[in-house]
């Protein structure tokens, strides 16, 4: 045991000796994560955003505000009016609504209250705020006409005594349109397709599952270039002259090379949880099994190939491009089902494809030990049968 742990020191401080390997070791891993996840995850508002400047601060623009909150179309953000031109002059928002101070329904008041919306040009979010924005105004304006036509029927049949008895009529009057108008039924019913997507894709979760087994298996897919190494500089041949055999050998750099997976695997599957919010604890037990699985998978992988190549350059250069492919095939960068049918059937002989499939059954599907004990055999299959070839065919020269 001794000697074993001794090879696995060795290994983790010949990895890590620069500080270079943490670039692929965490920082590239979580960068493509992020970037195919198309941000941070979850499925937020995927209303257009209206940046609103209230400058009225009264109850009509209060009003607004929460009548383009309830919009389908639109999300209201409230802000100042130098923060609202500073993000609408770096283009980081489509359309700016201002409320002016004057914004207010008082009867008797002349002329007519107007809004200012700055759109950006050629833009398909600001046309849609710009219609949203309209029919939110036309609504509250039709309840405006309603109260004012109502309190010229009403000055018609008696005059008010007063300008403060006449407002408060046109109040009145007013929140009872606006009552009216929202118990209306509605004139136009929009059903909702009952047809289900038959690709199960959540952006999040492919990408973290994805690249979790990208950046993992092309090091393990490494061991060759290890093997290769030693066996360049005669380290494998001194070995001989020592009590030290080969299983032992091979089980510490293979255990080793494994831990520091399952490490790398957790941080991954930490942010994932932490930064895309996904439910990657919901099934502790089948989130071992998977990640134990694929590790051995391509641990097994790359010793099989370590035994055919005759350089570290080869072998890293091999390990890069299979590890890309396989990667690529198996699903990680694409939803497997947007390949053609004979794709996706000759993918399953690859060990990314059934990882894959396990992952994403536990973070998107909710499966637990049961659900993905199908993909974990396969992957013990494939490290039972490349742990073979590999140990049978492992020299030191």
């Amino acid at each position: 045991m001794n000697k074993v742990l001794a090879i696995i020191r060795k290994d983790i401080r010949l990895r890590f000796a620069g500080p270079s390997e943490w670039l692929f070791f965490l920082i590239l891993p979580v960068i493509f994560t992020l970037i195919l996840a198309g941000g941070t995850g979850g499925q937020g508002d995927a209303r257009v955003r209206l940046v609103v400047v209230d400058q009225a601060n009264t109850p009509l623009s209060a009003e607004l505000i929460a009548a383009l909150a309830k919009s389908e179309a639109i999300r209201p953000d409230v802000m100042p009016l130098a923060s609202a031109e500073s993000e609408f002059s770096q283009r980081r928002a489509s359309a700016v609504l201002i409320i002016p101070p004057a914004f207010d329904l008082r009867q008797g008041q002349p002329g007519k209250t107007e809004l200012e919306l700055r759109q950006q040009p050629n833009n398909l979010n600001a046309l849609a705020a710009y219609r949203a924005v309209l029919a939110v105004i036309g609504r509250i304006g039709s309840a405006a006409d309603i109260a004012e036509d109502s309190v010229a029927e009403a000055e018609r049949i008696q005059p008010f005594a007063t300008d403060a008895a006449r407002q408060a009529y046109f109040d009145a009057s007013l929140a009872s349109a606006q009552a009216l108008l929202d118990q209306a039924p509605a004139r136009l019913t929009v059903s909702a397709g009952t047809a289900t997507d038959q690709v199960a894709y959540d952006p999040a979760a492919n990408s973290s599952a994805g690249q979790l087994i990208t950046w993992v298996f092309i090091p393990l897919l490494g061991l060759s270039a290890m093997f290769a190494y030693e066996r360049q500089k005669g380290t494998l041949r001194r070995l001989l002259t020592t009590p030290t055999r080969r299983p032992t050998y091979l089980l510490g750099t293979i255990t080793g090379q494994v831990a520091t997976a399952l490490v790398q695997m957790l941080l991954l599957v930490g942010f994932g949880i932490a930064v895309l919010h996904l439910n990657w604890g919901q099934s502790p037990a089948a989130l071992a099994v998977m990640l134990l699985t694929a590790a051995l998978a391509a641990a097994a992988l790359g010793t099989t190939l370590g035994t055919f190549v005759k350089t570290e350059g080869q072998a890293g250069g091999l390990s890069m491009v299979l590890g890309m492919v396989m990667a690529l095939l198996g699903g990680c960068w694409y939803p497997i089902e947007l390949f053609p049918p004979a794709v996706q059937t000759a993918a399953k002989v690859l060990p990314t494809t059934w990882a894959m499939q396990g992952l994403l059954d536990i973070v998107v599907r909710g499966e637990g030990i049961l659900g993905v004990l199908l993909p974990a055999t396969v992957l013990v299959g494939f490290a039972a049968v490349f742990f073979t070839v590999g140990v049978w065919r492992f020299r030191y020269e």
